[in-house]
Formats: C-alpha cells, sequence, structure tokens
C-alpha cells in the first residue's frame, strides 16, 4: 500500500491504522517519488492527497488510471480538499473513493477492507 502525502502526521497516522506484520504503508512525499514507488511497486492501494508540491492528486490518479499495469490499482484521494468540485474532479479522474481530512482511522480501515475484500492482508481482521 502506498500513500502519497507530504504531511509527516497524516502519513504517521495511516501507517499505524492500517500497517501490521501483513501490511506495509509505504510513502511518498511527492509526485516524482510516487510515480517511482507506483512503477517499482505496483501497490494494490493507494492513498493520494490532493495539494503536493509538485503536481496534483489528481493528475497522479489519471496518470495511474492511463498506465496498463496500475489500471486496477484502487485508488482513494485522502484530502483536505472536500468542496463538492474536488470531490467530482478526485471521481472524474478515475479515484475509487474520495475521504476527507480530518479522517476516522476506523473509516480508513473499514473503506480499505471495502475495497479489498479479498486480499488475504485483511483475512485476520
Amino acid at each position: 500500500m502506498l500513500i502519497v502525502d507530504d504531511e509527516p502526521n497524516v502519513v504517521d497516522l495511516v501507517r499505524v491504522t492500517l500497517e501490521d506484520e501483513r501490511v506495509r504503508v509505504l510513502d511518498a512525499p511527492d509526485a516524482a517519488h510516487a510515480f517511482e514507488a507506483l512503477s517499482a511497486l505496483q501497490p494494490d492501494l493507494v492513498l493520494l492527497d490532493v495539494n503536493l508540491p509538485d503536481l496534483s492528486g489528481f493528475d497522479i490518479c489519471r496518470w495511474i488510471r492511463h498506465d496498463a499495469v496500475l489500471a486496477r490499482t484502487k485508488v482513494v484521494m485522502l484530502t483536505a480538499a472536500a468542496q463538492k468540485e474536488d470531490v467530482a474532479r478526485g471521481h472524474a479522474a478515475g479515484a475509487d473513493h474520495y475521504l476527507t481530512k480530518p479522517f476516522s482511522p476506523v473509516r480508513l480501515l473499514s473503506l480499505v477492507e471495502e475495497l479489498l475484500p479479498h486480499s488475504v492482508l485483511w483475512a485476520r481482521r
């Protein structure tokens, strides 16, 4: 799983919420690192912030959807950009879900379980 966010506190909260001995949460602080990680790791799930220092999460999401290898990757926009227009842009870019900050860790966990219901990673929870 990959989180693309430049806020260390958000990355830490996601890691504490989702990571265990079976689930590894990797992070990228910007688009450049995200593209590198996406290409190398091909994660099942990506959590994307909209407001990144070098490119928007919407642009990264569109790139994921147009990449033949990554097209089926689940994408959740995890962002403070909470206007109706932002949510619409996220879905138009191809996001599977849009979760706004501040977010409930319990809601994030249930959303991940919903998006990856057959993943062995979540079998014991």
